[in-house]
């Protein structure tokens, strides 16, 4: 028998069910902060501009604070940066990820599925 690995995911919304936060927003809320470019972090997630930009607005009409700030560029180009409370939201999730990892795995310590 092929040995077995548990998976999740994990997302966050609203009372409403309002889908705020999951994997994929988070890695491009991420590269946006790595790259401090909205276009940038789509080419490296191999994603387009249009549904990153769709995936900030539906980020953003949930929340009451702005995640992003973008400025626009002359011959240099625009930037886009994360806004303080975009960064706490990338660092709680991150938090919230591995926590909830590390009991996934210690959890299958004690569920033996293999002989």
């Amino acid at each position: 028998m092929k040995k077995l690995k548990v998976k999740f995911r994990l997302w966050v919304e609203t009372s409403s069910g309002k889908n705020v936060i999951g994997d994929g927003r988070w890695r491009l809320l991420e590269e946006i902060k790595n790259t401090g470019s909205l276009s940038k972090a789509c080419k490296t997630l191999g994603i387009s501009y249009r549904k990153a930009w769709g995936d900030l607005e539906k980020m953003q009409s949930a929340l009451p604070i702005p995640l992003i700030e973008k400025h626009r560029g002359g011959t240099a180009g625009g930037e886009t940066q994360l806004t303080p409370f975009g960064k706490k939201i990338v660092n709680a999730y991150r938090k919230l990820h591995k926590d909830i990892e590390k009991e996934i795995i210690r959890a299958g310590k004690y569920v033996r599925l293999n002989k």
